[in-house]
């Protein structure tokens, strides 16, 4: 299996956005800001916004339940056929996908896996979008300019658009602050951290990050903690789990589920510790 990439490319000049860096705070006021302080310090720091919205969203469906490094070459070959200038190109991306042959897409972002699932996804998305904006050009603007809560909920209308997505597109795309995306990483680092109950489900822990993380961070946690949850706090081997010193956030984490006496590792809601 490959490794995954050194740098998440969520964001940042690899994945469309610009790069930037955030100050963290000599006082933070919550737990959970204090934790991506010092994950901003060891992590490379990006601004978010300025992203196509339709790419976005297409970079993110071909992401869905696989790694950075297995959907990047899909959406290498999916923007090199149906993209300007390739041989499918017709003058707007959405229009190009909306008109292509589900299996010949299939085999284009292969890569990706579930391909044949997410082939047709990206048609329908793509059909959707230019009957409704008349393609990626009003899409954009109605997702760079639009009520936030408004896109978000017309977003999560589309049929293969969960909560995440749809966050991430009004991250990376419209740039919104205070929008802080949950993927697995992220729903469980929070819970084992202590920074979400420990029965929270992904939206209950978006809600407590986006609370108690200030607006301009949430984007800077979001890919900081995914990065931190591949190099660090992993589902089945957390590094604390042979050696405490060995994670950066020990001093910051409850540890729940993650037992080192006896080397088991459990999912938080289920931590003998949790009362029922």
């Amino acid at each position: 299996m490959p490794e995954e990439p050194a740098e998440n490319i969520s964001g940042g000049p690899d994945g469309g956005g610009i790069e930037s860096a955030f100050e963290p705070s000599p006082d933070p006021a919550t737990r959970a800001e204090a934790v991506v302080d010092r994950l901003g310090d060891i992590y490379w720091q990006k601004a978010y916004g300025g992203q196509d919205a339709f790419e976005c969203l297409v970079r993110t469906v071909l992401s869905q339940n696989t790694s950075d490094v297995a959907s990047q070459p899909a959406h290498d070959a999916l923007m090199a056929r149906y993209g300007e200038g390739g041989e499918e190109w017709e003058d707007d991306l959405a229009v190009s996908l909306a008109d292509a042959v589900r299996d010949e897409l299939a085999e284009t972002i292969a890569s990706a896996g579930l391909y044949n699932q997410k082939s047709k996804t990206l048609i329908r998305l793509a059909d959707r979008i230019v009957e409704e904006y008349g393609g990626a050009e009003g899409f954009d603007e109605f997702v760079t300019g639009g009520d936030p809560a408004e896109v978000r909920s017309t977003l999560l209308d589309m049929k293969g658009v969960g909560p995440k997505t749809a966050d991430c597109v009004l991250l990376f795309s419209g740039g919104r602050g205070g929008v802080f995306p949950v993927d697995t990483h992220v729903h469980r680092i929070a819970r084992r951290m202590g920074l979400a109950p420990p029965d929270a489900d992904h939206e209950g822990v978006r809600e407590c990050l986006e609370q108690d993380v200030p607006p301009e961070k949430c984007g800077f946690g979001h890919t900081a903690m995914i990065q931190f949850g591949r190099d660090y706090c992993k589902a089945r081997k957390p590094a604390c789990l042979d050696d405490p010193e060995a994670c950066p956030m020990a001093d910051r984490c409850d540890q729940v589920g993650v037992y080192p006496d006896t080397g088991e590792v459990v999912d938080p809601r289920e931590a003998s510790d949790v009362a029922d």
